[in-house]
């Protein structure tokens, strides 16, 4: 659980935090992310995923009805508009899980409901889903990293380095 997250009250600054957390947890599975200057755009960030940009609209919650967690994926007024932006990242902060869901499957929508516990539910192949934010050249790399480190250290490559 994240608690210091949990105690935001204020709703724009929880959503300022929650940016701030999408940064973090993006550069640690290896995405380059930079922030749009201004405040008009639909989304909150660029994804720079080996030659395409993807935009991601981060929203949060800690919003919860009998197990399930209602997150708001609409701008202040009405709903997003196609092509407003290409992923919705969407944090559940009492869980402190990501869902990297693409924006086709809630436009138009005011909320949709996650339930992090049932892996048959409508979102749960979203999960964490940080891999639809890399492009096939950054799969490719990630799995020859591990790999790399399932087989352990390469005895040819310490003596050389040593």
């Amino acid at each position: 659980m994240n608690e210091l997250g949990m105690k935001i009250s204020h709703a724009k600054r929880r959503g300022e935090w929650a940016e701030m957390c999408f940064m973090t947890s993006a550069a640690e599975h290896g995405l380059c992310v930079s922030k749009p200057w201004g405040e008009t755009a639909h989304y909150d960030f660029v994804v720079d995923s080996n030659r395409r940009l993807l935009r991601v609209q981060v929203k949060s919650t800690f919003s919860r009805r009998r197990g399930k967690y209602i997150c708001g994926v609409h701008p202040t007024k009405g709903v997003y508009a196609a092509n407003d932006f290409d992923f919705i990242a969407a944090y559940l902060v009492p869980e402190d899980l990501w869902y990297i869901i693409p924006a086709e499957l809630i436009q138009g929508k005011e909320s949709i409901m996650i339930s992090p516990e049932f892996k048959r539910a409508k979102y749960a192949r979203f999960r964490e889903a940080w891999q639809l934010l890399k492009g096939p050249e950054d799969e490719e790399k990630d799995a020859v990293a591990e790999q790399e480190d399932a087989a352990g250290p390469d005895p040819v490559r310490e003596i050389v380095t040593t």
